[in-house]
């Protein structure tokens, strides 16, 4: 019988990456489960393959065979009872720190509890016999092929991360009984560097577009920006960012306005490699080839589906080698430049249009943040509050912080308040709207509220993030279907213009409101000002939601090139759902 590889994907996947990474030795114990990879990889020459009836002494066959090459070694056994058997050689192998990879084949878990025979529960092992534990499910689409490789990929990485240890990987199968495919397919391989390796050991950064895009970040030390400002000049980049990234060097761009651009999309924006530092954003790159993350925690968080490269050090340790790898290079910022312009150019055309936007939450982010003051630090909600600011800046001030680590709706007022509490001399202040703000406003009841709190109330009488046509509930023609509970129109007095005053002032906070843009250019000076000796402060804005709409909709609309115009008209002829079915007529959805 002429057999190559299975057709199941998820087991090409994991042994394209196994090749990947120089895992070649193997112990095989017999069995139904297993024997779709193990036939697959018993026709390769690159793997040699030694067979143990006996789980538990393959297991330490392992052991032995690991520590004598100082290699990995995987062991291949069945569904069942199989599995178990691996516990005694794991648990040698996790306190010894051996390389041993056990792949434990099974049925779709799905079937768990079912009744089905030779299926045990595996979604949960004992903290001493692995250090890394995955589950590669049958491979149905492209996302489910990428859920195998980067998983596969992180297993393998753990080998010898931090010390090293054995990991685990369930791999289910169908029983397929076709083994004709001849090549593996194309993997994305995943390699970590640390600081220990040395400048020469690290790759090189490949010509192209290159762009350091910064999430969510703790303040900056001077010595990181200007390490990081020096990488720009050396590899021609750009650093793409935003309030919550907290990046105030030479060469940032708040890329989001021409992201957002429906009918535009310059070439700059065709990234070839990306330097990903910080954490969780609300920002993100619109297109990239190759992502490289560095960040001290080493973990594989591949945001984009694009990772390349993981650099478990410090930012500024990253930047260093690199810069001392690029010594010979000369000095360009031509790349930001041609983003600075881009940026320009929206601004240019926004603010000539400035008087037909609508007083909303985007119009009152473009008024505010060059007013901030220089002492403060600034605290955005989620979702639109920070979607509207991050169109704009940078902001001449301290920092900028959002609860972007679980991305809810809570806390942002009791945030804003701790915050204040460590540094008294400078201006905390929150944007939020009033959904956010009703939630959390228990908190402004606290008897340590300092006289350095300021917030912007933006207050539609619902959650106006389920209104606009970026949400797919709108897009989905919902309309105002969704105001009775998706956006929960209705609550808190109804836009009363008393509630929130009576309460805040009663609680020794100053009010101001404002219901147009004049009435708002009026707070300003009260607002935006220095002094803290007034005491704590709310500034409550009644916005139509309609409205908050209509901005958003004329800042997605700034500029379009012609096939972009022509998509957006017949976005606004036919409408999402229109679009949607003629895409699907034409085979392109």
């Amino acid at each position: 019988m002429n057999l190559h590889y299975s057709s199941e994907k998820n087991i090409q996947v994991l042994i394209a990456l196994l090749k990947a990474h120089d895992i070649t030795n193997f112990i095989v114990s017999p069995g139904s489960a297993n024997a779709n990879f193990v036939i697959s990889i018993q026709q390769d020459p690159d793997f040699k393959i030694y067979s143990c009836i006996d789980e538990r002494s393959a297991a330490y066959m392992a052991c032995g065979l690991a520590a004598e090459t100082k290699q990995p070694v995987a062991i291949c056994c069945t569904g069942a009872t199989a599995s178990r058997n691996y516990m005694p050689g794991l648990t040698e192998a996790y306190y010894r720190k051996l390389p041993v990879i056990a792949i434990t084949a099974t049925r779709d878990i799905n079937l768990l509890g079912m009744n089905r025979d030779q299926l045990v529960d595996r979604t949960v092992i004992p903290h001493d016999i692995a250090i890394c534990s995955v589950h590669l499910p049958i491979v149905k689409d492209a996302d489910t092929e990428w859920e195998c490789m980067i998983k596969v990929n992180k297993a393998l990485l753990e080998l010898k991360r931090n010390g090293g240890g054995p990991v685990h990987i369930n791999l289910t199968t169908s029983y397929s009984k076709d083994f004709s495919v001849k090549n593996l397919p194309s993997v994305n391989v995943i390699d970590r560097f640390d600081y220990r390796d040395k400048i020469s050991e690290l790759p090189d950064l490949p010509n192209g577009k290159i762009a350091v895009f910064v999430g969510s970040h703790d303040y900056w030390s001077e010595d990181l920006t200007l390490a990081v400002d020096a990488f720009c000049e050396n590899y021609n980049a750009v650093v793409l960012c935003d309030h919550n990234s907290n990046y105030r060097g030479k060469y940032g761009i708040f890329f989001d306005l021409l992201n957002i651009q429906g009918g535009y999309s310059p070439e700059i924006q065709q990234l070839d490699t990306i330097i990903h530092l910080g954490d969780i954003s609300a920002s993100g790159p619109r297109n990239c080839r190759s992502v490289w993350r560095v960040n001290p925690d080493g973990e594989l968080r591949d945001t984009y589906k694009k990772l390349k490269y993981v650099f478990q050090m410090e930012e500024q340790d990253f930047f260093i080698k690199y810069n001392k790898k690029a010594e010979e290079n000369t000095p360009r910022t031509d790349f930001y430049n041609a983003w600075q312009k881009e940026y320009d150019d929206l601004m240019d055309i926004l603010r000539a249009q400035e008087d037909q936007m609508p007083f909303s939450s985007i119009w009152v982010a473009l008024n505010s943040y060059n007013k901030l003051p220089g002492n403060s630090v600034l605290h955005l909600a989620i979702l639109n509050s920070l979607r509207s600011w991050n169109f704009f800046g940078p902001a001449n001030i301290k920092g900028t912080f959002a609860n972007t680590g679980g991305f809810g709706i809570d806390g942002c007022v009791s945030t804003l308040i701790g915050a204040s509490l460590a540094n008294t001399g400078d201006i905390y202040y929150l944007v939020t709207g009033d959904l956010a703000f009703f939630y959390d406003m228990n908190a402004l009841g606290n008897r340590h509220i300092g006289r350095n709190v300021r917030i912007i109330l933006v207050n539609n009488g619902l959650g106006s993030e389920f209104k606009n046509n970026l949400n797919p509930q709108q897009q989905a023609g919902l309309g105002d279907d969704a105001d009775p509970y998706v956006a929960a129109k209705g609550h808190y007095g109804k836009m009363s213009h008393v509630l929130v005053k009576n309460y805040v002032e009663n609680l020794g906070f100053k009010y101001l409101s404002a219901n147009n843009k004049q009435e708002f250019l009026n707070t300003i000076p009260v607002l935006f000002s220095t002094n803290i000796e007034d005491g704590p402060l709310i500034c409550e804005l009644f916005i139509n939601e309609k409205d908050d709409v209509e901005a958003l909709k004329q800042i997605e609309q700034l500029k379009a090139s012609p096939e972009g115009a022509a998509k957006q008209l017949a976005k606004s002829v036919l409408g999402d759902k229109g679009v949607q079915k003629l895409k699907h007529f034409l085979g392109k959805d």
